[in-house]
């Protein structure tokens, strides 16, 4: 009798077990674990009811997805529409490792489904012993199955979101923030070392990129003369600053520093202001990707603000996944638990403090605004998640919803109702949509024709060097003709003498009708006909000229023949 039939899924196929006898009290006791590991005792308790092994790579990697997310594949359900029992007054339940696919079994069959306890010792038991229940699979062919749908699984996942370029976002934004750290450090390190030689620069000069610039700059306070101005106001672009830069460094208090120590101050305060310069190009980088990812919510919080959001919840589809609730304290996951832990109080706001909403809002109005505003981050985020021509539009409303509701929480003034946003801006989001739709088409319309273009140049290029062989072959055979046909006669001047009447034929022509046209006529149409047929006679024999060989071959032919 069958107590239990248990499903495993495996690289190579789906495989139904069927359990006749199971300790479930003792199961968890040292000897029916150490009897799990022995195939003589397994096999007396297990035994392969069905095996339906998958056809080829692509489809083990659907099936397996499939069961991933939770999902009844067709060929899952045909092997067990196939292979259990349909009949019978108490139907053996079915026990499923994964909870995600039992609950997905039970809704589509209706017969019971058991996960856990029992289940799982015998699925760590058949995993073991799986090549040797399976007749005809060996180890190696399971292991090489396993490691094949292992790769083309992992390469899946990765490949997923591919457009989406959330990694890139996540790893500027956080490189972003180091480079502000090292920056400030590496700043205070050059401000502690050129401090020596020229303190009162940091009273001056505050900013720190611009004082390590001047550093790399100035070098040795005593050279600095009048004619250095100019450079300094560059840098500092203020006149009154530059000239404080020079009186102080004539009045200064510090001590003097050899050339070395100088060549090293230099060198790193380079160092400082390249990286200085790479954090702009960063910068510029990281809104450039949160334009094309997720421009709506760039639009209402801010690139970087937006970009942290992203980056704590470890992608665009976590963060559309979350409630407005769970955005609002996204980065004040301490100070959240610490409250619930103390029963104090919560806090208002994590992340999107740093916006400048919050920042204008009073007091009293930060909670509220906050709230509002992780509404709106959370609206932003999950279309431009789910969209798939991304724009703006949708940001740039819903930031003026909340520019709006801060002016009413502190004049008073009704914003407008979120319904007629909305509408206004889904009708313009179709009409951008249906322009870069347009752009799109023309975009692809141009590059197919200078795909075509180039096939026509690369094909025209191979048949004008065919045309210019065969030209060439023709004009060579042409020229032999004419040699032979110059070699070949034996009849004396005959040839030479029809050449030439030939040739004054035309003439015989031409003058024939001028004659005829001045007896009847007057000279004008006369003038007009000899044109004509000059015209006419020109042209036949451009026309004839490849063909006048072959015919005077034919007629010297004909003579000797005669």
């Amino acid at each position: 009798m069958v107590l239990l039939h248990v499903l495993f899924e495996h690289a190579s196929g789906y495989a139904l077990f069927a359990v006749k006898e199971v300790e479930e009290i003792g199961m968890l006791l040292p000897q029916v674990e150490r009897s799990v590991l022995s195939l003589a005792k397994f096999n007396s308790m297990v035994s392969l009811a069905a095996f339906f092994p998958f056809k080829s790579a692509q489809a083990a990697l659907e099936n397996i997805n499939a069961v991933s997310e939770g999902v009844v594949h067709a060929d899952l359900k045909l092997f067990l529409e196939t292979n259990l029992p349909q009949s019978g007054k108490k139907k053996a339940p079915l026990g499923v490792g994964d909870t995600k696919i039992g609950a997905a079994l039970q809704e589509e069959f209706g017969f019971s489904i058991q996960t856990g306890g029992v289940v799982a010792e015998l699925t760590r038991g058949i995993r073991l012993h799986f090549h040797l229940l399976v007749k005809g699979l060996t180890a190696l062919a399971a292991s090489k199955a396993q490691l094949g749908l292992g790769h083309s699984y992992s390469r899946a996942k990765v490949k997923f979101n591919v457009n989406r370029a959330d990694n890139m976002i996540i790893q500027s934004i956080a490189l972003l923030d180091q480079l502000d750290k090292d920056i400030n450090t590496f700043s205070m390190r050059v401000r502690e070392w050129y401090g020596y030689h020229f303190p009162e620069l940091v009273r001056i000069v505050p900013e720190n990129s611009m004082y390590c610039r001047l550093a790399q700059l100035i070098g040795n306070r005593k050279e600095l003369t009048d004619e250095s101005v100019e450079s300094l106001e560059e840098v500092v672009m203020d006149n009154a600053k530059a000239q404080a830069i020079l009186d102080a460094s004539r009045s200064s208090m510090g001590m003097d520093i050899s050339p070395i120590d100088l060549i090293n101050i230099e060198r790193f305060s380079n160092r400082v202001v390249s990286l200085a310069a790479y954090r702009l190009e960063l910068q510029e980088y990281l809104r450039s990707k949160m334009s094309q990812v997720a421009p709506n919510l760039a639009a209402l919080i801010g690139e970087v603000v937006g970009a942290r959001l992203i980056s704590h919840a470890g992608s665009l589809t976590n963060l559309a996944k979350y409630p407005a609730s769970t955005v609002q304290i996204l980065g004040a996951e301490k100070a959240l638990f610490r409250a619930l832990k103390t029963r104090g109080n919560t806090p208002k706001y994590g992340l999107i403090f740093h916006s400048t909403f919050i920042g204008r809002a009073a007091a009293k109005n930060k909670g509220r605004i906050s709230r509002y505003l992780a509404n709106k981050c959370t609206i932003a985020s999950r279309i431009d998640c789910f969209s798939e021509l991304p724009s703006s539009v949708f940001g740039d409303k819903l930031r003026e919803q909340v520019e709006e509701r801060l002016s009413f929480y502190e004049s008073g003034e009704l914003p407008r109702k979120n319904v007629d946003v909305m509408k206004e801006a889904a009708k313009e989001a179709s009409d951008v949509a249906v322009e870069m739709k347009r752009k799109l088409e023309k975009q692809e319309k141009k590059r197919k024709k200078r795909e075509k273009k180039q096939a026509l140049l690369a094909n025209g290029d191979t048949e004008v060097n065919g045309d210019s062989g065969g030209k060439k072959k023709r004009v060579a055979e042409e020229e032999q003709q004419e040699v032979a046909a110059e070699e070949m006669p034996a009849a004396g001047d005959a040839p030479t003498k029809k050449k030439r009447k030939r040739k004054s034929e035309p003439e015989e022509i031409e003058e024939a009708p001028a004659v005829e046209v001045t007896a009847d006529d007057t000279n004008t149409p006369a003038k007009k006909k000899k044109k004509r047929k000059s015209e006419v006679i020109e042209d036949e024999p451009a026309e004839d000229i490849p063909e006048t060989p072959v015919s005077e071959k034919k007629k010297r032919k004909k003579k000797n023949v005669e």
